[in-house]
């Protein structure tokens, strides 16, 4: 038998804080889901069931929120949520949702990203069936389509633990947070670094442009993004160069737009 909590109901606004104790599942894989809740203090380990057993898929901490696919579709619980360490959540039902996406629209935008990012894995799954099923033989590369370049000279660096992250090939790289919940796996992933979980799941952008590069906020961002102190505007991308100090939050990187690091 599985552990179950009980949700105790609260005067004012905390009413909707729920205590779950360690081992205890918030909800199963299969129950009908009318909330979506956000962990204020503990972790909750995300479980999924595959052939036969339950596997987890992401372990979620402070300010992560889950369980929102059900309250937006109407349809049962995709996945499991079981508490990790006696947890604390703010649970929210589809009033509180509404007003909710009013007050803080990044929650809004995290969904879409998520929504997005589904849309376009569908689109590569359904083109690489169709190329499967049609060629014999590989066909040439049609002019001016973009292929991976050889691995990028330009990278970050991490002073402080010595830690490089060299940038994409292509010409974006995203910088940010992974979160496996919400299918978001920037390019550059600084939760290593990141002990203060101070960056966003999408942060910021690196293009390269005319042989230059150029570092652009996103939209959603929580803690700012800096060249050398300077705080970017929301949208208007920067121009950066070598020896420039890139902030995320509270994690400052140099940029290097040399070859590789020592062996």
């Amino acid at each position: 038998m599985t552990a179950k909590f009980k949700t105790t109901s609260r005067p004012g606004a905390d009413r909707y804080l729920v205590g779950v104790p360690s081992g205890a599942f918030v909800f199963e894989e299969g129950e009908l889901g009318t909330e979506m809740y956000i962990i204020q203090e503990g972790k909750v380990e995300i479980l999924q069931k595959a052939a036969g057993e339950s596997r987890q898929r992401a372990v979620l901490e402070k300010g992560d929120f889950f369980g929102e696919m059900s309250l937006l579709e109407d349809l049962p619980r995709n996945a499991s949520a079981r508490a990790m360490s006696e947890v604390r959540l703010l649970k929210i039902d589809g009033t509180t949702f509404d007003q909710m996406l009013r007050d803080n629209p990044e929650i809004g935008v995290r969904m879409m990203r998520k929504l997005s990012r589904r849309l376009r894995e569908a689109d590569r799954l359904l083109r690489e069936a169709g190329a499967e099923a049609s060629a014999a033989a590989p066909e040439p590369t049609a002019p001016g389509e973009e292929q991976p370049a050889s691995p990028a000279a330009e990278r970050l660096v991490h002073e402080r633990s010595g830690m490089e992250f060299p940038l994409s090939s292509f010409a974006e790289t995203m910088v940010g947070r992974r979160d496996p919940v919400t299918g978001i796996f920037p390019d550059i992933d600084l939760s290593p670094v990141d002990t203060q979980r101070s960056v966003s799941r999408r942060h910021g952008k690196v293009y390269r442009r005319g042989g230059k590069l150029y570092l652009a906020e996103e939209i959603g961002t929580m803690n700012g993004t800096f060249v050398n102190a300077n705080r970017l505007v929301k949208g208007v991308p920067a121009e950066v160069t070598e020896g420039d100090e890139l902030r995320f939050g509270v994690v400052g990187l140099t940029l290097s737009m040399g070859g590789g690091g020592e062996g």
